[in-house]
């Protein structure tokens, strides 16, 4: 079963987590909010896709995280 996973941030850190999770057999697409411009594209056939939202507006968050049913 493969999930969805969602990064906050958009940071040099953010960049390695969301690369390293894309390279996971177990996980189908990642999610980057709000990323930077390395934050993108596909890593091994896995998407990693930028999202423009606030991160620091637990709202926000939380509303993509259903509209996009992150696991």
């Amino acid at each position: 079963m493969s999930s969805r996973a969602l990064v906050l941030g958009g940071g040099g850190r953010e960049h390695a987590l969301a690369h390293a999770l894309a390279r996971s057999a177990s996980v189908s697409e990642v999610l980057v909010a709000p990323g930077n411009g390395g934050c993108q594209g596909d890593i091994d056939g896995t998407p990693i896709r930028r999202c423009a939202i606030n991160r620091l507006k637990p709202t926000e968050v939380v509303a993509l995280a259903k509209r996009e049913e992150v696991d």
